[in-house]
C-alpha cells in the first residue's frame, strides 16, 4: 500500500446507499461523525480508531461498525497503513430493511462491538461489496444485501440501553447543543453559549465535552458539515455550499471535509453521479 486511493459513490438502486473503497497510509481521521452507520470490512493492514472514547484496532478480515452519530476517528495501526471498504446505510434503511425479522415494523439497531471478528459474515461480506460495485443484477444485489444485513444485525445488534434521567446539567448543554443546530451558520461566542447555561465558560467548556464528546467548536463544524452533504446532494455547487454552511472559504471547507469524510468534496459530488 503505496498510494493513497477513495473511491467513493452513491448506489441509487439502493436509495443511495454510500460505498467507500479506499486505502490509507498517512491519513488521520479527526472526530467526526456521520449521518449514517460504517459498516466496513478491513481488507490488508490494520485500522485503529476511537469510538465513543475507546481505542480499538481492526485487522485484515476483522469487520468494523460505527453506529450512526457516534463520535469516531482513523488511523493506520501499522505502518504500512490499511485498505478498506465499507458501506454507509442510515437509520432509516436498516430500520426498513430490518421489517419483518427484527421487529414487526422494524427498528434502527444498535452495534455494542467496534470491530467484530466473524470471518463467515465477513467473507460474505465481501462477496456483497465486489456485486455492489459491479453494474445490473439488481435483484441479486437486492437479495444478498438484504440477507447479508439481516445476517450482521441478528447476530450482532443489540436493543439500546434505556436511556437513564438527563442530569439538570445535561439537559442544558444538549438544549445548547440543539441550538447550535438550528442555528449552525453562525459564528457562535463561548462566553455567549455559557452565559445561556450560567455557567462560567471554562466549566461550560468541560461540560459540553463531557456530554457531546466534542468541543463546541468541533461539534459545531461536523454540523457543518452533515448540512453540507445533504445540500451536495441536492445538487449545489461546492463553493455556494461553502459559503451557505458557515466556512470562511472553500479551502476551509475542502480541509475539514476531507478530514472527515477521507474524501474531498469534490470526489464525494462524483460519487453521487456515479
Amino acid at each position: 500500500m503505496k498510494t493513497e486511493f477513495a473511491d467513493f459513490k452513491h448506489l441509487q438502486e439502493l436509495g443511495g446507499l454510500a460505498l467507500l473503497k479506499a486505502s490509507y497510509r498517512h491519513t488521520q481521521f479527526s472526530k467526526h461523525v456521520h449521518e449514517g452507520y460504517c459498516i466496513g470490512i478491513i481488507e490488508d493492514g490494520a485500522q485503529a480508531f476511537y469510538r465513543n472514547g475507546h481505542l480499538h484496532t481492526a485487522p485484515k478480515g476483522d469487520i468494523i461498525l460505527v453506529n450512526a452519530d457516534e463520535i469516531h476517528t482513523g488511523s493506520s495501526a501499522v505502518e504500512t497503513g490499511w485498505r478498506y471498504r465499507a458501506i454507509y446505510p442510515t437509520p432509516e434503511m436498516l430500520t426498513d430493511l430490518s421489517q419483518g425479522f427484527a421487529t414487526e415494523h422494524g427498528a434502527a439497531p444498535w452495534f455494542p462491538q467496534a470491530v467484530v471478528h466473524d470471518p463467515g459474515l465477513a467473507q460474505q461480506f465481501a462477496v456483497l461489496l465486489n456485486l455492489l460495485d459491479q453494474e445490473h443484477n439488481l435483484l441479486f444485489k437486492e437479495t444478498l444485501y438484504l440477507s447479508t444485513m439481516a445476517c450482521l444485525i441478528l447476530r450482532h445488534a443489540r436493543h439500546p440501553k434505556a436511556a437513564a434521567p438527563l442530569a439538570n446539567a445535561e439537559k442544558q448543554i444538549l438544549q445548547i447543543k440543539a441550538f447550535m443546530e438550528a442555528h449552525y451558520t453562525q459564528d457562535f461566542s463561548l462566553h455567549d453559549l455559557a452565559k445561556m447555561t450560567g455557567l462560567s465558560a471554562w466549566h461550560f467548556l468541560r461540560q459540553f465535552k463531557r456530554y457531546v464528546g466534542l468541543t463546541p467548536h468541533n461539534w459545531l463544524v461536523q454540523a457543518r458539515l452533515q448540512h453540507a452533504r445533504v445540500q451536495l446532494k441536492s445538487g449545489q455547487q461546492i463553493i455556494d455550499v461553502a459559503q451557505n454552511c458557515g466556512f470562511s472559504d472553500q479551502s476551509h471547507f475542502n480541509r475539514h471535509f476531507k478530514r472527515a469524510m477521507g474524501i474531498t468534496p469534490t470526489q464525494y459530488l462524483c460519487g453521487l453521479k456515479s
